[in-house]
């Protein structure tokens, strides 16, 4: 099983890259995301998803760890092959996975290719409950020489927003655990957090009350 290439890329093409790896070619589909974090002649290292099949073997490669778990993640709901979650990965980053199916955003999902509006429905129920963490080695799967995509070079200024959405989440499960739907209680935390970006969990959930008490949702 290939779980990492390290090597010069050869070669980017609309959906796919090849990666030179001592003189062998590795040819790999990847995300738009991925792909516009290389530069052909320069050394790259990408996590890989290795699926075997009876007539064909195949190699995704991943910019970073946690676009990665989300690869294997989406690829669990039926009727999301490959492709298509490769087109969902180039429309959303992984925090905007997360916050589309916090909010049951199926509209966001249509925008990949090959996704309808059933096929989204589908994805936003079966991973409604579904959290994908962030691997521990996010911050050093994706390196190159040159420079990045905006999103992808600022990598060390994204963390503050993954800690974001882990306090997003514990205080949504608080609320959801006070009787509050998910959805209202994604919109009723995010609104509180746009305008207390330095709040804690137990200041959003405060907060968040104090928007019911003061709004519909």
């Amino acid at each position: 099983m290939i779980a990492k290439l390290k090597g010069i890329v050869d070669t980017i093409g609309e959906d796919f890259c090849i990666i030179d790896v001592n003189g062998v070619g590795y040819l790999a589909s990847a995300s738009s995301r991925t792909l516009s974090t290389l530069a052909v002649g320069e050394q790259a290292t990408l996590s890989t998803v290795m699926t075997v099949r009876e007539d064909d073997i195949s190699l995704f490669a991943f910019a970073d760890a946690w676009e990665k778990e989300w690869f294997l993640t989406l690829t669990k709901v039926q009727g999301v092959g490959a492709k298509v979650c490769l087109s969902i990965l180039s429309v959303l980053s992984p925090t905007q996975l997360s916050q589309a199916i916090s909010a049951q955003d199926k509209a966001s999902f249509c925008r990949a290719n090959g996704v309808g509006p059933k096929l989204a429905a589908r994805i936003v129920t079966e991973l409604k409950d579904k959290i994908v963490t962030i691997p521990l080695n996010i911050s050093g799967t994706a390196n190159t020489t040159t420079a990045l995509a905006p999103e992808v070079a600022t990598k060390p200024a994204e963390m503050p927003q993954n800690q974001d959405y882990a306090k997003v989440e514990d205080a949504i499960s608080a609320l959801v655990n006070l009787g509050y739907q998910r959805l209202e209680a994604y919109r009723a935390v995010n609104s509180v957090l746009n305008e207390n970006p330095e709040a804690d969990v137990s200041t959003l959930i405060r907060l968040s009350l104090k928007e019911f008490a003061n709004k519909d949702f």
